[in-house]
């Protein structure tokens, strides 16, 4: 198979234990864009949590993709150009804060770039700030204060915890928003409908290229979604063991540059 498009989770896949792209990694990406395919950074960060990586891989120059908030937001590299958006409405908002006291679970969500939070001294909040190198600003009230446009919100607590959170949430959100852990620690609401294997086919469609000819590659549980959905999908070793389950092939870890294997091995002719 003739693959064209290359779809990367960023944390635990295309960036290693300290959050970087691998030198070897770096140039087999580049490589394989300057022979025509693309590559697209399919994450739950916010734009501003990935176009410092998508710079580094040089996909202002040939034009790649950032797939964020789980496929909420896709904006084309090279022009700037929003080609998917959809929001969580706004009537919605408020009763996501009530949920947050309810349970004593901290929750963010994005502006420009900011994350916005009630609570910025939690450690898990601390984490996706510094994850994405986005600046934290405190909010006295979630839902009179969140009176904007917004894609996607994020609940964080102790892995344990958020297991006992997800079904009450689910139970009161389920039919409307998407609910679903990415991390252990982190808990995604996102619009009914927006996941990442959504936001690829809408993608496809912008690009003309066939889900045969894409490979996905990712370890959390948000990528499960996409791996099924391309016509290659690769885990990573150090993947969740229900990622592995699904996908067609496996990798090596993150730490040793396993993008760069399936690169290498599947798209090197391309």
């Amino acid at each position: 198979m003739d693959y064209k498009m290359i779809a990367l989770d960023l944390d635990g896949t295309l960036t290693n234990s300290e959050k970087k792209i691998s030198a070897r990694t770096r140039d087999v990406l580049i490589d394989i864009q300057r022979q025509g395919a693309k590559v697209v950074l399919a994450t739950g960060r916010p734009i501003n949590g990935a176009v410092e990586l998508s710079r580094e891989l040089e996909m202002d120059v040939y034009g790649g993709y950032i797939l964020a908030f789980n496929g909420g937001l896709i904006q084309d590299c090279r022009t700037g150009e929003v080609i998917f958006r959809k929001e969580i409405p706004a009537a919605y908002i408020p009763e996501l804060g009530a949920a947050s006291r309810k349970y004593q679970v901290p929750i963010v969500t994005y502006r420009g770039d900011e994350i916005l939070t009630e609570d910025t001294t939690d450690k898990y909040v601390r984490l996706e700030a510094g994850i994405n190198k986005m600046p934290i600003r405190e909010l006295q009230d979630f839902s009179a204060e969140v009176d904007f446009p917004v894609i996607k919100c994020l609940m964080v607590a102790d892995g344990w915890y958020l297991e006992e959170v997800l079904p009450g949430m689910k139970k009161s959100f389920g039919d409307r928003l998407n609910i679903f852990r990415s991390e252990p620690y982190f808990m995604e609401i996102t619009p009914l409908g927006v996941h990442k294997a959504a936001g690829l086919e809408a993608l496809l469609k912008h690009t003309g290229i066939r889900r045969e000819e894409l490979i996905a590659v990712g370890d959390g549980y948000n990528d499960i979604s996409m791996i099924q959905f391309a016509g290659l999908g690769a885990a990573m070793e150090n993947a969740q063991p229900d990622v592995k389950a699904v996908a067609d092939v496996m990798t090596e870890s993150n730490d040793n540059d396993g993008v760069a294997y399936i690169v290498e091995k599947y798209m090197k002719n391309t």
